[in-house]
Order: structure tokens, then C-alpha cells, then sequence
């Protein structure tokens, strides 16, 4: 249920199209449906811009096949998270609209295109194992709305790669940089650009990695200012992290727009006033 979806509704019953107990039947799901195995938040949509994701880990097929149907009752995207090929199947059986983006394990659902924001999201990563966690996140963040551009194997351990990039990486309203082994990365881009970084450990390493607690300290412990943390593997928060900061942005853009007469070079950079109808 977001406010498309809303707005059209109230205008079906306004326009004679759909009768009030119909309109009051779909009102009571908000703001949550009982499953009683889970309590679905349709009303997530309108108060944070996307609907809720589901994580199908730790799931029963069952149960990740009904979240998604009820879901996809009152929202037009849909996306499931840590999913099986074997949960897509099941999924696929009742949506066969539904999409398997097999590296980043994401089923989505994708009934409308998303508004465009004109800010891009750079996604890099230190290796080519860092990939699937990467890919999470880009999923995620196209989902959401972002133009996203990937820069792949451009670590430390080659430092040359990552230069080949600085430019790339200015242009981007967030950086969300995926590093497993000693976790480096964001520390090195965090030197080189004035944008704010979303730094994400990956499990990738040998014994002493720690499954990505070593990554994980290495960039909470990072000399370099403007770096955020999320939790280990984790690219679906990394991208949802980027979004509600560049919508904080874009907000505090429109503010400060409304006061001073002339934008600043990164307000310029992100054209806040063109984004303002998706925030």
C-alpha cells in the first residue's frame, strides 16, 4: 500500500468504480495483516517509501509463498530476501511475473516501473567474492529507485584499479563499498571523496577473517570520517542505509532551498528539486 495505490483507491470509490465495503475491507489490513505465523506491515509503504521486504531465510517455503502473496495484494514491488532457488520456484508458481536475480539470492516482484531518483548509488567492491553481497545491494537499491553503477575487483591489494575510479566514485550521492578480508576499502575511498560511504565486512577471508569480524572491526576502527557500518554480509541493508540518506538530503535540500537563493555544489550534484515528488 503505498500512496499511488491509496490514492487510487479513494478515487475508484469517489468516481463510483468500487463500493465503500469493498474500500473499508482493504482499509483493515492496514496497518497489518495477521498471518498469525506473521503480521504483515502493508502501511510500510507509506510511511518509509518501499514496502517490507521479506527475509526468506529461516522460513518455511509455505510461509514465504503466503508473505509474498499478501504482499503483493497491496503493493506493486515486491522483493524477498536470502531466497532459495527452490523458494523462487514455489513463488514463481503463484507470480509468474516474479524475477530470480541468482547471485544476490533476491526473488522481486516489479508490477510497475519505480520512479527514478537522479541520484546514483556506486557500489564497489574489494574482489570478485564479494560479489553476491554486492549484488544484494544493487538489487535492492534499483528496486527502490537508484541508478546504480558497479565497480567490481578494485581493491587495495591492487590500489592501481581503484584509482582508475576516483572519478566514478565522486559522482555518487552515496558509496556503498563491500570488502571482506581485512576490510580496507572504505578507509582508502573514505580519503578520497567528499560523499558519504556505506561500508559492508563480507565473510570472505581466511581463518583469522573470523567469518568478516576482522572486516567488520577494521572499518568500525576506520581513521577516516563520513563511513557507516552495517553488519556482516549484510547488502540489503547497506542499500536501504543509502536511501534514507539521500533522502535525508534531499528533504534538508528543499529546506535550505526555500531560505537561500543559490544551491550548493553538492545540492547541484543531486538535483534535489527532481527527486522531490519520489521522497
Amino acid at each position: 500500500m503505498d500512496f499511488d495505490h491509496l490514492e487510487k483507491m479513494l478515487t475508484d470509490y469517489k468516481g463510483g468504480k468500487r463500493d465503500l465495503e469493498e474500500i473499508l475491507t482493504e482499509l483493515q489490513k492496514l496497518p497489518y495483516e495477521d498471518l498469525h505465523f506473521a503480521k504483515i506491515d502493508h502501511h510500510r509503504a507509506l510511511r518509509q517509501g518501499f514496502p517490507e521486504v521479506i527475509f526468506c531465510q529461516g522460513k518455511t517455503t509455505e510461509q514465504v509463498v503466503e508473505i509474498f502473496r499478501s504482499l503483493a495484494k497491496c503493493n506493486k514491488n515486491v522483493l524477498g530476501t536470502r531466497a532459495s532457488r527452490e523458494v523462487y520456484e514455489a513463488v514463481h508458481l503463484y507470480c509468474p511475473q516474479a524475477v530470480y536475480h541468482e547471485t544476490a539470492r533476491i526473488v522481486s516482484l516489479s508490477a510497475v516501473k519505480t520512479k527514478k531518483f537522479p541520484c546514483k548509488i556506486v557500489i564497489l567492491t574489494a574482489g570478485t567474492a564479494d560479489i553476491p553481497v554486492a549484488e544484494e545491494a544493487a538489487v535492492t537499491a534499483e528496486a527502490i529507485g537508484y541508478r546504480v553503477e558497479k565497480i567490481y575487483d578494485a581493491g587495495v591489494a591492487g590500489i592501481h584499479r581503484l584509482l582508475a575510479h576516483v572519478n566514478k566514485l565522486r559522482s555518487a550521492a552515496v558509496i556503498i563499498a563491500v570488502a571482506g578480508m581485512e576490510g580496507a576499502l572504505p578507509s582508502v575511498v573514505g580519503g578520497l571523496v567528499d560523499v558519504p560511504i556505506v561500508a559492508v565486512p563480507t565473510s570472505v577471508g581466511y581463518g583469522a577473517n573470523f567469518n568478516g569480524l576482522s572486516a567488520l572491526l577494521t572499518m568500525l576502527n576506520s581513521c577516516a570520517s563520513g563511513i557507516g557500518v552495517v553488519n556482516i554480509d549484510n547488502g540489503f541493508g547497506a542499500a536501504t542505509l543509502a536511501d534514507k540518506i539521500i533522502r535525508s538530503s534531499l528533504r534538508a535540500s528543499k529546506i535550505r532551498g526555500n531560505v537561500f537563493a543559490a544551491p550548493s555544489v553538492t545540492e547541484r550534484r543531486v538535483e534535489p528539486h527532481q527527486a522531490l515528488s519520489n521522497v
